[in-house]
């Protein structure tokens, strides 16, 4: 059986990364699924550098970049080059759909891998889902709850 893959933006990775809440607890179950083999978590090499800081946050501090780096090596996580074909891909879709240009990579990426989930907290991304067949475009999720046997 192989393993569901889920693509992450860079916001997903700075959910986890800053702890911030709400993000890091709905982070750290996708991530536990990928430990276990459930889940490999893909992004393209642009979210690598694009994960240390979003516009109004507080950047990564230096002092963490082996942390990072280290983190974007795990074998439960794979990176994929932004090739010319992604970014002419991207550019149809910062035309055709009104995407921002590095969100339309990050989209470009998840559709030519066949990647069916793209995982962010990026409201203005997450609202651009039903653009896409085959393509969800959701927060990270919550664990199952469990069921109770009343027998």
């Amino acid at each position: 059986m192989s393993a569901e893959k889920i693509y992450w933006d860079s916001d997903a990775f700075l959910g986890w990364f800053q702890e911030d809440v709400g993000k890091a607890d709905l982070c750290r179950h996708t991530l536990e699924r990928a430990r276990n083999g459930e889940v490999l978590i893909v992004t393209s090499t642009l979210g690598i550098a694009e994960s240390l800081w979003l516009r109004g946050q507080t950047k990564i501090p230096k002092d963490r970049a082996e942390l990072v780096r280290k983190f974007f090596r795990r074998s439960y996580i794979r990176t994929h080059n932004v090739t010319r074909k992604i970014a002419e891909d991207a550019q149809d879709l910062v035309w055709d759909k009104d995407i921002a240009p590095k969100d339309a990579i990050h989209v470009a990426t998840a559709l030519s891998l066949s990647i069916p989930v793209i995982e962010t907290f990026d409201k203005k991304l997450i609202a651009k889902s039903s653009l896409f067949e085959g393509l969800e475009i959701r927060n990270p999720l919550p664990p199952k709850q469990g069921t109770f046997d009343y027998d």
